[in-house]
């Protein structure tokens, strides 16, 4: 498939932007992976990405060359969870995960964007495990860390923007990722098991989703173009 179009994707040299970028070159997209400084996109380019530098994002970042003769933008950079993180650093991440999405989404209907797909968290429905049954999209956010707070934030501040201009939103929320070079919790989960260390999980009574980076990639390319998906908040699990 040949140029479907210009497409932005912040985060692009993450763990879930390697893949993502990965697929859209590979799908005819023209992709402009935006990565936060110099050196952070030599495996991008070799796909066929259009390589841009944003700095730091926030309130202030701006995103006018980045938006240029794009149609879309996949939304995955972020000051992302860890585990002692709780209650610390609020302002940090306001900045970057709700007070900077506020001001792409901005910055993106200003440019005559049609769709931008926003990778959120499951953290944004709490900690826990809803009664009896899975969360759903339409509870009430329950988020109980400083991170959940800023991606429920940064939600709130896309719906504003979606409704006093022409952009769409899409918003998925997944669980814990997993899949070729997964760092964080899944990794020192993973290195454990290496290390032959017991794991006390037979006495854990608690379901939880997971979900493989390879599915979330095709949720995101599915937001992207389903038109019934616009406005929607989707929950993802495998």
């Amino acid at each position: 498939m040949s140029d479907i179009g210009g497409i932005l994707v912040t985060g692009a040299n993450g763990f879930v932007g390697g893949h993502l970028c990965r697929a859209l070159c590979d799908d005819g997209w023209r992709v402009r992976a935006a990565v936060r400084g110099a050196g952070g996109g030599e495996a991008l380019r070799g796909m066929g990405c259009d390589i841009i530098e944003v700095g730091d994002v926030g309130p202030d970042t701006d995103w006018a060359a980045s938006l240029s003769d794009v149609q879309y933008v996949v939304h995955l950079a972020a000051r992302v969870h860890v585990m002692d993180a709780r209650g610390r650093d609020a302002q940090a991440y306001h900045n970057v995960n709700a007070a900077g999405t506020a001001r792409l989404a901005r910055s993106a209907a200003a440019a005559g964007v049609r769709r931008l797909v926003y990778v959120s968290s499951v953290q944004v429905n709490g900690e826990g495990t809803a009664p009896g049954r899975p969360y759903r999209e339409d509870d009430p956010p329950a988020p109980q860390d400083t991170y959940g707070v800023s991606k429920r934030d940064a939600e709130r501040a896309l719906a504003e923007v979606a409704a006093g201009s022409a952009l769409e939103m899409v918003v998925l929320r997944p669980p814990l990722l997993y899949g070729a070079g997964v760092g964080a919790n899944f990794r020192a989960l993973v290195q454990a098991v290496a290390r032959g260390a017991p794991l006390p999980l037979g006495a854990i009574r608690n379901t939880r989703s997971l979900l493989f980076v390879g599915k979330l990639v095709d949720a995101i390319m599915l937001g992207l173009r389903h038109p019934a998906a616009a406005g929607q908040t989707y929950l993802l699990s495998d």
